[in-house]
């Protein structure tokens, strides 16, 4: 066991790009690291529901072998209304194919964080492990979380509309949340290279059309630039301090839609490659 309680995991999302970083919620669970934060938005909740309950097969599962399922998308379900990823499926009904282990979700003791936005205020809301109690609301909070506008319809929770929590306050990475917790050092996996800066959309008007029923979702996503950017600059000036540990992709050969589970499967050895590379330096990082 390495005990990196004084640590937090940050987890950036990303879509089928986190098959990259599949692997290293993988090895953290291998190596029985016990961290006393988890962080994660977007398809990053997805890793960070796998972290909590300790299922490394699902870590992979889920960003791979997941999409040769007939009902995980493509444009016949985007015709139906179900999303060019069918989120009711991936979220809740994949729950029937994999279940859940609840029990070891319930008995580990990391404080996890999942965020969510609002679609009809823009407001960020989160999901500690106190409002995690059973399984129902794990699911909702993940898929409200990776709810990616356009690709996936907007997820419903009590009759309140939810996108990306990438599109709230964080702009998609959680170190602000992280340092609100107390934590002064940080691992995080991202899934956009070390020189990658989010460029500011070149036709806002376009996207002002796309979303004029939800002009607050245009807003968040014309605003998350210049906070993901912010965001990133803080994580490279912690990195800088010695305080954090970024894992940037070296090789990443997906992109957040990718469904073809042979690409999704290199992309995953590819990131494993990069883990094992790295890990001496991680143990070092976290010991």
């Amino acid at each position: 066991m390495i005990d990196a309680r004084d640590t937090a995991l940050i987890i950036e999302g990303g879509g089928m790009r986190n098959s990259y970083t599949a692997p290293a919620i993988v090895k953290l669970i291998e190596q029985k690291v016990q961290f006393g934060w988890v962080g994660g938005v977007s398809a990053g909740s997805t890793h960070t529901l796998s972290f909590a309950s300790r299922d490394a097969e699902r870590a992979k599962w889920a960003f791979t072998d997941l999409a040769t399922h007939p009902e995980f998308g493509g444009w016949r379900s985007f015709v139906r209304g179900t999303g060019l990823l069918n989120s009711d499926f991936i979220y809740e009904g994949s729950a029937q194919v994999r279940p859940l282990d609840f029990d070891t979700f319930a008995s580990t003791t990391e404080e996890i964080h999942i965020e969510a936005t609002r679609a009809d205020t823009g407001e960020t809301v989160v999901w500690n492990r106190a409002d995690l109690a059973e399984v129902d609301s794990i699911t909702l909070a993940v898929r409200a979380s990776s709810t990616l506008p356009v690709i996936m319809p907007i997820t419903l929770i009590d009759g309140v509309p939810y996108v990306d929590g990438a599109l709230g306050s964080s702009g998609g990475l959680l170190i602000d949340a992280a340092q609100r917790a107390g934590y002064e050092k940080f691992l995080v996996l991202a899934t956009r290279p070390r020189d990658y800066t989010k460029p500011v959309p070149s036709r806002p008007g376009v996207i002002k059309r796309v979303f004029r029923r939800h002009p607050a979702v245009a807003e968040a996503v014309l605003g998350r630039p210049e906070l993901y950017n912010a965001a990133k600059q803080t994580m490279l000036d912690l990195e800088q301090a010695g305080q954090a540990y970024i894992f940037f992709p070296e090789n990443m050969m997906v992109e957040s839609t990718e469904r073809n589970v042979a690409k999704l499967n290199a992309n995953y050895a590819a990131g494993e490659e990069q883990v094992e590379r790295e890990w001496p330096q991680w143990r070092e990082f976290l010991a």
